[in-house]
């Protein structure tokens, strides 16, 4: 058996005894030491050797450098002086999953060093499903069946036409209080990714109202505005964001720095149980949300609160190695990581012929990263589609996509208009619109309360359960 070829990268007070630890090792061969993170990157994509030592002091040493050692199929390990807890838990927090003390005996770092077969290769990367020669049909088809019959955040006041005025008011950074164990364990920490195809399907109306709702239910969620295209959660609530929230919490996973405490002070509390990482204000900032410090970002919302949701982008490309000789910068990491890491998958469409028509196209490429989204339809009006639009939107999406039970948001456009002048939501603003009901009892459903809508617009649960307020 051929001995381990192993890449050095630590800090000069440490360079000497790993050194001393390799050359003791009999199945291990010290073949590169790297001064710095930049040499150490070449090495690894030159495969010039199959493991990587790191120490956590080593200067520009994150999240990101370790995902691209990987991605060439390098297998990462840290080593760190016995005792020092700071080093361990800031290598665990940038990815590196195998540690080692610096005294660790030979045969440990024999071990510890040498990667399995599976570790020694790049993961393959994944591909979308090819779209079919037979969309234009289905375009044409869903056209016929519908038309051939007919840091700093505050919370900013604004006032609805018509409707009063909004209180406005900061917004309390608030430490979330430690959860019961009982609690923990009878609620599942879910991920809820909210997805639509391109145009304005109404992603984010849903993505803001159905984290309303939820939190209204007694649940802790977290809203990330994670669209990289036309992030506007912050829009959709009124949130002067001065520096956006996402991008920050990425920084953090991204030098192993963020925490549960840190997350919370990143995430303000705008209304009780509901947090929010705003998203980014400019399209051209999109490079600052790598896609392992955003997985990062998802893991620890999972311990801030029971529920997150997450406002996607579009498009679900990934062929960015097509343009680059090396790892890509890929725009579209946070949807496509999102959508992995998600326990639930709403895929939203707009109740038009052309909205459809995108929406069964969209289904089809979905399937890459999930096999059972739930279809949410807005702004359902006979305007659209013609007279009984609900039977017909039915009827097209069991045709050509073989949805049966889509959730069907009525377009209340005068509820949705005020509550966006509002910046509030539809709970806040119009509590008896059909599409808050609609929202509502989507929220009932995926959390697995069973919520009764009354006909003045409250809402609670149903006999012998938790009740909500309206």
């Amino acid at each position: 058996m051929s001995a381990t070829t192993v890449l050095t990268a630590v800090s000069p007070r440490l360079e000497a005894q790993v050194a001393t630890r390799l050359e003791a090792a009999r199945g291990l061969r010290l073949v590169r030491r790297c001064a710095d993170v930049e040499d150490l990157l070449a090495a690894g994509a030159a495969n010039v050797a199959r493991t990587a030592v790191v120490s956590a002091d080593l200067p520009g040493l994150d999240r990101t450098v370790v995902a691209d050692l990987r991605a060439a199929g390098v297998l990462v390990a840290g080593t760190f002086v016995d005792g020092a807890e700071e080093d361990q838990r800031r290598l665990r927090q940038i990815g590196v999953e195998r540690l080692l003390p610096l005294d660790a005996p030979a045969a440990d770092w024999d071990q510890t060093l040498t990667p399995p077969d599976a570790d020694a290769a790049p993961p393959a990367p994944s591909s979308a499903p090819a779209v079919g020669d037979a969309d234009a049909d289905i375009d044409a088809a869903i056209s016929r069946e519908l038309l051939g019959q007919a840091p700093v955040l505050r919370r900013a006041g604004a006032s609805p036409a018509g409707s009063g005025s909004a209180a406005a008011g900061s917004v309390k950074v608030v430490l979330p209080a430690a959860p019961e164990p009982d609690e923990e364990s009878s609620v599942p920490h879910r991920v809820i990714a909210v997805w639509g195809p391109t145009g304005a399907p109404g992603r984010t109306t849903v993505a803001v109202n159905l984290a309303a709702e939820i939190a209204r239910l007694g649940r802790r969620v977290v809203l990330v505005d994670a669209d990289t295209y036309g992030a506007s959660v912050a829009q959709h609530l009124a949130l002067l964001d001065e520096a956006p929230g996402v991008a920050a919490a990425a920084r953090l996973a991204d030098a192993g720095s963020l925490d549960r405490p840190r997350l919370a002070a990143t995430a303000p509390e705008v209304s009780p149980g509901l947090r929010v990482l705003t998203g980014l204000p400019r399209a051209d900032r999109w490079t600052e949300l790598r896609e392992d410090a955003f997985v990062e970002v998802l893991q620890q919302c999972r311990t801030l609160a029971q529920v997150t949701v997450v406002d996607v982008g579009f498009c679900l490309e990934e062929d960015e190695e097509l343009s680059y000789d090396t790892r890509a910068p890929r725009r579209n990491a946070t949807t496509t990581a999102a959508l992995r890491e998600a326990d639930d998958v709403l895929a939203v469409g707009a109740a038009d012929p052309v909205g459809l028509q995108r929406l069964v196209r969209g289904l089809d490429d979905l399937r890459a990263f999930t096999s059972a989204p739930r279809v949410v339809v807005t702004k359902v009006r006979a305007a659209a589609v013609g007279g009984a639009p609900e039977r017909r939107i039915l009827e097209a999406l069991d045709r050509f996509a073989g949805v049966s039970t889509p959730v069907l948001v009525p377009d209340d456009r005068a509820a949705l208009d005020a509550a966006m002048l509002a910046g509030r939501t539809l709970a806040e603003t119009a509590a008896g619109s059909p599409a808050r009901r609609a929202l509502a009892a989507l929220a009932g459903e995926l959390t697995g309360v069973e919520v009764a809508l009354r006909r003045r617009g409250g809402l609670g649960s149903r006999r012998g359960r938790r009740t909500s307020r309206a």
